[in-house]
């Protein structure tokens, strides 16, 4: 293939945008139709991409079955509100189309299992079906992830992971979807969430089971929760911490912190605000400066700065465009994938996982006891939904 890839954007809100100027900067797709079955997010994103690319004004219609009649494109980039993701994929996917998801995969494990068996067999007749997870390419999170990965933490034990945000009742109040457990599939863990979910157990590996709390305190007029608390469990027996909300008025920062038995790393606003590895064979004095002659002082350098270039240093200046260089990055991984005829960096079956974690977060608040991931992963209690003011559903116990 040496023309550019045509792409579709099904689901013209927000996000559509983001992922228009990411397609453009990258280079190897150009965007011919815009699917939405609102007229007035069609023109909206037009305007953006008259205004922000240099393609062509892209053909329009009000349905995924519609565009699909006319001639399908090389990829369909789904940004649908969240419940709606599988069943248009799995339309996408029939037609021939490589596709690109907005995360999360769907609002249930139920609903998506059906979307991974489907992706297996496209990537078979190579086809690739991606889903978007963009901080797994920020340089801070590939270093963490590769020294995790290569054993430099030692043995990987704990994780502490939170995302502070704000979002104002007008917020919720801007669209009807939003709030809601049918097409947002959950509050501050899924909606904004899922990406540190995504880390986690991409640098912790497999994720075993969770136990968590949630409720809604600054929020009217939402079904889905704007605080939770979680401990997930993983196979190696590493232990970690999740906080999520969007009630941390005026709104902080993400952060994650790793710590094994050699090392430890943290990742903040998706720089590398700190990175130590003990050296495998012995003690490097220009690594650890001068502790092991003076205990006073203080300890092992910080090699953040040695590993990821200013930017993604905690503190460096982070570009205005930043959110689109994300998405850019694994557009990138997308475009090889599609050149190349393999599998992407981040498929179905890595977000199905991370979709089976906040499913078990929120199966484990509203039951009250720790719930198993596999058993997740297996579609039961896809039908329970947490009730932020009163604790316990009607539903099997996952202790039975």
């Amino acid at each position: 293939m040496t023309s550019k890839i045509t792409v579709a954007l099904v689901g013209d809100g927000v996000i559509a945008a983001t992922h228009a100027r990411a397609l453009a900067q990258q280079g190897e797709f150009i965007v011919t139709a815009l699917v939405d079955p609102n007229p007035d997010a069609r023109t909206t994103l037009a305007k953006v991409i008259a205004s922000d690319t240099p393609w062509a004004p892209p053909e329009q219609y009000a349905s995924l079955s519609e565009l699909i009649a006319a001639g399908v494109t090389d990829a369909v980039v789904i940004t649908t509100p969240s419940g709606t993701h599988a069943e248009l994929a799995l339309e996408a996917v029939a037609a021939g189309a490589h596709v690109v998801i907005e995360k999360p995969l769907d609002t249930t494990v139920g609903k998506s299992l059906p979307l991974a068996a489907a992706a297996r067999a496209a990537t078979a007749r190579g086809q690739v079906v991606s889903v978007i997870s963009q901080h797994r390419f920020d340089p801070a999170s590939v270093v963490v992830a590769d020294a995790a990965h290569r054993g430099e933490f030692g043995r990987v034990t704990s994780a502490v992971a939170t995302v502070a945000w704000w979002r104002s009742q007008e917020y919720y109040d801007s669209g009807d979807w939003r709030g809601t457990w049918s097409l947002d599939g959950g509050g501050s863990t899924m909606n904004q969430g899922v990406h540190t979910v995504d880390l986690l157990v991409w640098f912790l590996g497999e994720p075993v089971a969770v136990f968590a709390y949630a409720a809604t305190l600054a929020h009217e007029r939402i079904e889905v929760e704007d605080t939770l608390v979680a401990t997930v469990r993983f196979a190696s027996g590493a232990i970690a911490v999740l906080h999520t909300t969007t009630s941390a008025f005026p709104g902080l920062s993400v952060r994650i912190n790793l710590h094994g038995s050699k090392g430890s790393a943290l990742i903040e606003r998706d720089q590398l605000e700190y990175f130590y590895a003990e050296p495998a064979e012995g003690l490097d004095p220009a690594i650890l400066g001068d502790t092991h002659v003076d205990p006073t002082r203080e300890g092992p350098r910080n090699r953040a700065a040695d590993l990821v270039s200013g930017e993604h240093v905690r503190g460096g200046s982070i570009p205005d465009d930043a959110f689109v260089q994300g998405h850019r990055r694994q557009y990138d991984d997308i475009a090889a994938a599609i050149r190349e005829a393999r599998a992407p960096a981040v498929g179905v079956e890595d977000a199905l996982l991370s979709l089976a974690v906040v499913r078990a977060v929120y199966v484990s608040a509203a039951l009250g006891c720790e719930v198993s991931v596999a058993r997740i992963l297996a579609g039961e209690w896809d039908d329970i939904v947490v009730s932020p003011e009163i604790a316990g559903v009607v539903g099997s116990d996952p202790r039975s």
